[in-house]
């Protein structure tokens, strides 16, 4: 149920290199007790975009009890030399996210996090993956907007190497960042938004994605949106954006929410 407009601010964290990276925090109206949180990260092919990109997402969560932040990262050639960059600003970020919720009465179990396209990806792996520079995520469930980096693997040779290269990393390492390799029984439970016309992420490997899940006895929904095209939950792009929200908003309060 749709509660009245929340408090709004920003302020920032540190990414692994010692610049500042900004986090755009939405609250419930004051009164209002936040019933769960999430961290999102925007998308852009890890080159372009911004938190700015998931205001409206975040904005539409807290008007539902959710704690809802849209954090940033470095981007490549914009202080990222690789990808493995954006993956330690997003862990920093994911860490400084349950500091915050801690202080408004969230713990780990009622925290999630997740993001559009690269950056679906990016916290995708944060979850899933260890870490010898971070402890690991405090994250309880997972919500992916159209995700990339789901199966890595199936490109082509020649394909793994170019995006080796663009995003920065040695040559054989692609498959690393593949996330139906980091499939593990434990993955924490994920909800999926998908269009089955997606030219960025092809529905079939977000299919395969699911399934390795579920083999490995973990709770992985996929919402299936019929001819949607990347980017398609959006506001006004193609009448999908209420009904992401209230599918990601119920997962939330089902998964990880407060009593």
């Amino acid at each position: 149920m749709m509660m009245r407009a929340g408090r709004e601010s920003a302020i920032s964290y540190r990414a692994a290199d010692g610049s500042e990276l900004h986090l755009l925090v939405f609250e419930p109206a004051e009164g209002t007790p936040s019933r769960a949180g999430v961290v999102l990260f925007h998308g852009g092919a890890l080159r372009d975009g911004s938190p700015d990109g998931l205001v409206p997402h975040c904005r539409a969560l807290a008007s539902r009890g959710i704690f809802a932040v849209s954090a940033g990262y470095r981007l490549l050639d914009r202080g990222a030399a690789s990808i493995d960059d954006c993956l330690a600003d997003v862990r920093r970020a994911v860490e400084q996210f349950g500091r915050l919720a801690a202080s408004r009465g969230l713990e780990t179990p009622h925290l999630a996090a997740g993001g559009s396209s690269a950056g679906a990806h990016l916290a995708m792996l944060a979850a899933m993956t260890p870490s010898n520079a971070a402890p690991e995520p405090g994250i309880a469930a997972l919500v992916a907007l159209n995700p990339a980096g789901l199966n890595l693997g199936s490109f082509e040779p020649d394909a793994q190497r170019r995006l080796e290269q663009q995003v920065g990393i040695a040559e054989g390492r692609l498959v690393d960042y593949s996330l139906i390799e980091c499939v593990r029984p434990g993955n924490p439970p994920t909800q999926i938004h998908h269009g089955t016309r997606d030219e960025v992420e092809p529905i079939g490997s977000v299919r395969q994605f699911r399934d390795a899940m579920a083999r490995s006895g973990n709770e992985c929904t996929l919402l299936e949106y019929e001819n949607a095209e990347h980017g398609f939950h959006y506001p006004g792009t193609s009448g999908h954006f209420d009904g992401v929200i209230d599918a990601t908003a119920l997962f939330l309060l089902d998964r990880t929410a407060t009593t």
